[in-house]
């Protein structure tokens, strides 16, 4: 299945088109500004280089950008030249005040991909800045890559690094191997197993996850085993464990780094030879299961402390593979926020919420401790709070800096009362869509755990500890 690029998420903010204006005449910023307001841009103006250059550090990248090419950038070079060093991706349109064609040269020579001579009108500019800012857009869309997945999730990449992975697992799944994803909680390992599983052959054979951490050790071993009845009480009947239903198919053991020791030696017999026995059985099955392990800890430390077999380490890293947190990939950030956002605007059947400048450079200068599961979240709270002021001190508090005074005017007197009300606001906008995704799910708790990816125990305990009360139950009097 070949890869499809993300061509119906819509713009994050009002204006697609981020425009940065650099010259040293207020009069000449504030006539493009609102030549450029009429263009449905989002401008940024300075009369600095210095400051234009501090902005790109720490905000997000703009689509295009017009400076006056005689302005100087330092003692050394011209602000153009500067800014060609600083941002050379960024297509830089240079502002003239002579139509003598040497000027015009040397602008070209310092970088600028077009020259507007003033004064010129707005067809002139609107033509300039659509001829470069669409070829631009369309190279980062095709950047963009959407992978869909079964379940309606979808592997979503643009940086390199995720492209070199992509790559890689597209390769290796071509050979029956066992493969190990290492990485922080949170980081899409499943995702990348799911996407390992459908590049490969048995692509449309099953695919099951099994967490490795979720169950004590009898459990877990008759859920990846099997059992035949009577092997305790109340088998009943015989039980096909996940590795026969997964026969020719491909098994993700999750969290594989806190897989009891009692069952690891179980787990490498399949890996050598593909047999086992149920629990309870006196005969041995054999199956065929490409096996996808993925762990958060340092494995080779649990090795050390033999909490981890070194040999079972060996087998299950036939190859192995890091998945990058996303602080390490952060140009990843607005593509995954507009795809969170479609995702659950369509699931709870909301409209998508517009996120401006301010706040997605707040998401980018923030570190994601938790990743993408984290990301994910903050987005579902901003569909449903709908307030940028909120997210903003959000982000703030959990980085533990000061919210910007334009950011948030009205909630920077008091970090006591701040951090109050944003605790409170999670906690209605966790009520929330826990008591919506309860009545799209009829209240079968079960399939309602599925959906917010979480365990069936700590479903149960948020209804208790939130006061949700279940319609379909009959309380005794």
């Amino acid at each position: 299945m070949p890869a499809l690029r993300i061509n119906t998420i819509p713009p994050i903010g009002p204006g697609r088109i981020h425009a940065f204006l650099i010259d040293e005449e207020e009069g000449v910023l504030e006539h493009l500004r609102s030549m450029l307001f009429r263009e449905a841009c989002h401008v940024s103006a300075f009369s600095r280089m210095a400051d234009a250059v501090a902005e790109l550090q720490s905000g997000p990248q703009p689509n295009v950008a017009f400076i006056n090419s005689q302005m100087p950038g330092n003692r050394y070079t011209s602000a153009l030249a500067w800014f060609r060093q600083v941002s050379p991706i960024v297509p830089a349109i240079a502002l003239s005040c002579s139509y003598n064609p040497q000027s015009i040269v040397e602008a070209m020579k310092m970088g600028a991909v077009d020259v507007l001579v003033q004064p010129f009108d707005r067809d002139e500019l609107s033509n300039s800045l659509r001829r470069w800012v669409n070829s631009l857009i369309t190279e980062e869309d095709a950047q963009v890559s959407e992978f869909m997945l079964l379940g309606g999730n979808s592997f979503v990449f643009r940086s390199n690094v995720m492209k070199a992975i992509a790559s890689q697992c597209a390769d290796i799944a071509k050979f029956d191997l066992p493969i190990l994803i290492l990485g922080e909680s949170g980081t899409g390992k499943e995702v990348l197993a799911q996407y390992i599983h459908q590049r490969s052959s048995c692509a449309d054979k099953t695919f099951l996850k099994v967490n490795c951490a979720a169950m004590p050790t009898d459990l877990l071993e008759s859920e990846l085993f099997g059992y035949e009845e009577g092997a305790f009480t109340g088998a009943k009947k015989s039980k096909p464990g996940k590795f026969e239903l997964c026969d020719h198919g491909t098994i993700f053991l999750d969290e594989i780094g806190e897989l009891p020791i009692a069952l690891q030696a179980k787990l490498l017999q399949v890996l050598q030879d593909g047999t086992f026995w149920r629990l309870g059985g006196r005969t041995t099955i054999k199956v065929d299961v490409r096996v996808i392990a993925a762990t958060n800890i340092d494995i080779q430390a649990a090795i050390v402390e033999r909490r981890f077999r070194e040999d079972l380490y060996y087998r299950l890293n036939g190859f192995s593979l890091r998945l990058p947190p996303l602080r390490e990939r952060k140009q990843e950030i607005p593509i995954l926020i507009r795809y969170f956002m479609q995702r659950m605007a369509k699931k709870y059947a909301r409209q998508p919420a517009s996120i401006s400048d301010d706040l997605l450079a707040a998401c980018m200068r923030y570190p994601w401790p938790g990743n993408l599961r984290e990301l994910e979240n903050f987005v579902r709270r901003f569909l449903v709070l709908r307030d940028e002021q909120i997210m903003l001190a959000e982000l703030s508090s959990c980085q533990g800096t000061s919210i910007p005074r334009s950011a948030s005017p009205r909630l920077s007197d008091n970090t006591g009362g701040l951090k109050k009300i944003v605790s409170n606001l999670k906690q209605e906008a966790e009520t929330e869509v826990i008591r919506t995704t309860l009545q799209q799910n009829n209240w079968k708790h079960k399939q309602t755990a599925a959906a917010l990816k979480i365990s069936y125990k700590a479903l149960l305990y948020k209804m208790r500890q939130y006061g949700i009360l279940d319609p379909t139950e009959r309380v005794a009097c």
